[in-house]
């Protein structure tokens, strides 16, 4: 039998060279998208971080964890939305087992 719901994360960083405004604007806007497609269980804004290696040329990144429970297809698309919206820099969707 197919499972209905599953335990997701996404780890996302934004870049750090978007005002506050924008910042909060994307953090609004995929928080909107998960609770339209799933309920979110936890949101945690890490802040500003030191990057392991350089992306895009920049040193630091924002960083967003999620976690959320939703239907499998969901992940795709939110990782889909992730790739092609401008500011984020690098996402990661991953399946959390309960």
């Amino acid at each position: 039998m197919a499972k209905i719901q599953d335990n997701y994360e996404v780890m996302y960083i934004i870049d750090p060279t978007k005002t506050e405004e924008e910042t909060a604007a994307l953090v609004e806007k995929f928080k909107a998208l998960i609770e339209a497609n799933g309920t979110l269980t936890e949101m945690e804004e890490m802040g500003k971080r030191k990057l392991a290696y350089l992306i895009n040329d920049l040193s630091e990144g924002y960083y967003v964890l999620a976690k959320f429970t939703s239907a499998p297809e969901f992940p795709a698309e939110l990782k889909r939305v992730l790739g092609i919206t401008e500011g984020i820099m690098r996402s990661l969707v991953t399946v959390v087992e309960a």
